[in-house]
């Protein structure tokens, strides 16, 4: 699924979700394909402190050997607001595309999320992703979620062969 970037500037309320400040890197997890045997290689880092922390995911990601993903992820328990529509995240990167991965506790298959497509962008950037523009990854899902349930977020580079740098410096609700 392919969004557009919208640039924030709404007035809706906003809750923080993660900053990367205090021991954020207790909270985030690295995985790469390699746990299904494929070959992609990468790190997860947080850099700076306090207002300047970012969290920073780059790598090699490489399709062969059934193989295609590095991902930083974080999983939580369910705090997200009722009113929230979506997320706010402050980025940049090498241009190329990457993903949120959702997921639920009822997903039948480690590998199933709901995902939504992202361009990230050189410099720093405020981008929007509402809720509904999350779809399921594989046919037999349900094709909606409910945003309340949600308890793992991911940053993922996927789906290709090329090289994953993306920083994060915020995210929230909106």
């Amino acid at each position: 699924m392919v969004i557009g970037m919208m640039l924030a500037g709404q007035a809706a309320a906003e809750t923080l979700f993660d900053d990367f400040s205090g021991e954020a890197a207790t909270r985030w997890d690295y995985v790469a394909d390699g746990v299904m045997g494929g070959i992609s290689s990468g790190t997860a880092d947080i850099l700076g402190s306090g207002a300047q922390a970012t969290l920073r995911l780059r790598g090699t990601v490489s399709t062969d050997n059934n193989g295609g993903f590095i991902q930083v992820r974080r999983r939580f328990i369910n705090d997200w607001p009722r009113s929230a529509e979506g997320l706010r995240l402050t980025t940049k990167g090498n241009g190329a595309r990457y993903y949120i991965f959702l997921k639920t506790p009822n997903l039948s298959r480690i590998w199933h999320s709901y995902r939504a497509s992202f361009v990230a962008p050189a410099n720093w950037q405020t981008i929007e992703i509402p809720f509904d523009m999350f779809g399921p990854s594989h046919m037999g899902m349900p094709a909606m979620y409910d945003p309340l349930e949600v308890n793992s977020l991911a940053f993922v580079a996927y789906g290709d062969d090329y090289e994953a740098d993306i920083s994060v410096r915020e995210v929230s609700l909106y």
